[in-house]
């Protein structure tokens, strides 16, 4: 019999790409999400789809039944200018994750993935230009991004007390910077990959020539292209490595050097008009990839440029589908 897999979050940008990949390794997968259908980035007819909120324990015991694998990657979360301007919605992730764990120890789950993030590394780490790249112990002593940051690093705590004080078979990723097709680029919640890409094409479109950055551009930052993600995320599923582990870039840049990037692939040169009232995040955050490739020979294949590439077209195809049915 086919291997059930249930990914929650899976209306989401990494949960249906995470999603599509095990239906075609002959899996049986099932996706819950909390958005209505038609606001899912990816809806596949062969993949069991349901519309249901994980912050409902009893919803939790129901999904997670004859189930044998849990990828959880449902939470609220986006941008900089999402998690800074909505930090008690970010912590509320933290009762999906609870009751995900406790139903599937009910329910005696072989493994369970969560969906960590970068952002629970500390401040005070991340100020250095010079050495912007972080390994998995500089977490502590935490200090992690307000809100969202610690509702990660918290969950990340509960995973390793399951595993240890029931034996739920714990995976945990820390995610940094995941972009690509099939994600945010409009509503609100989108990164800065996204967010570049879609104001090089309001200004293609419109005939102008700048745009609006956040901050002085100088923050650095390192971009994990959705494909390298997927793969390292299965590498990690299969492996017997329990702690939380880096799945990043560790190839960094700036945000003014993101935007070069995007005038070489558009040949679309701007001016650059650079808000600094506008959340920036940290000064320097890139992966120290060090225990990933000692644990799972995992590094990231697709280059900055060629990820950006890939998602500028999407997103330029997305905003002119937008413009015809009179969305924007």
């Amino acid at each position: 019999m086919k291997k059930k897999i249930l990914v929650t979050g899976g209306g989401g940008f990494i949960g249906g790409h995470l999603a599509n990949f095990y239906l075609k390794k002959g899996y049986s997968v099932t996706c819950v999400d909390l958005k209505k259908k038609d606001l899912w980035f990816q809806v596949n007819p062969k993949i069991r789809n349901i519309v249901a909120d994980c912050r409902d324990p009893i919803i939790c015991d129901r999904i997670t039944k004859n189930i044998d694998y849990v990828f959880n990657l449902a939470c609220d979360m986006g941008g900089m200018g999402f998690i800074e301007n909505n930090k008690a919605l970010c912590m509320l992730s933290s009762v999906i994750n609870i009751n995900l764990l406790k139903s599937s120890k009910k329910n005696s789950i072989k493994k369970f993935l969560y969906s960590s993030s970068a952002c629970v590394y500390p401040s005070y780490a991340q100020k250095d230009y010079k050495h912007p790249k972080l390994k998995e112990s500089d977490a502590y002593p935490a200090d992690p991004e307000d809100g969202y940051g610690w509702e990660k690093l918290f969950n990340e705590r509960m995973c390793r007390h399951f595993y240890e004080d029931f034996g739920l078979d714990v995976r945990i990723a820390r995610y940094h910077n995941v972009y690509g097709e099939y994600g945010s680029w409009k509503d609100g919640r989108e990164k800065a990959p996204a967010a570049l890409s879609r104001k090089f094409v309001e200004s293609i479109v419109n005939k102008k020539n700048k745009i609006e950055i956040w901050g002085d551009g100088n923050q650095i930052r390192s971009f994990l292209y959705i494909d390298d993600c997927i793969r390292g995320t299965d590498l990690l599923f299969k492996s017997k490595f329990r702690d939380p582990i880096n799945i990043g870039n560790d190839q960094h840049v700036t945000i003014n050097e993101l935007v070069n990037i995007l005038e070489e692939i558009s040949g679309h040169k701007v001016k650059r008009v650079y808000d600094t009232s506008k959340p920036k995040g940290v000064n320097s955050r890139s992966s120290d990839n060090t225990l990933v490739k000692k644990v799972l020979s995992w590094s990231p294949k697709i280059s900055t440029k060629k990820g950006m590439e890939k998602l500028f077209k999407f997103v330029y195809s997305e905003y002119l589908r937008s413009v015809k049915k009179n969305e924007i």
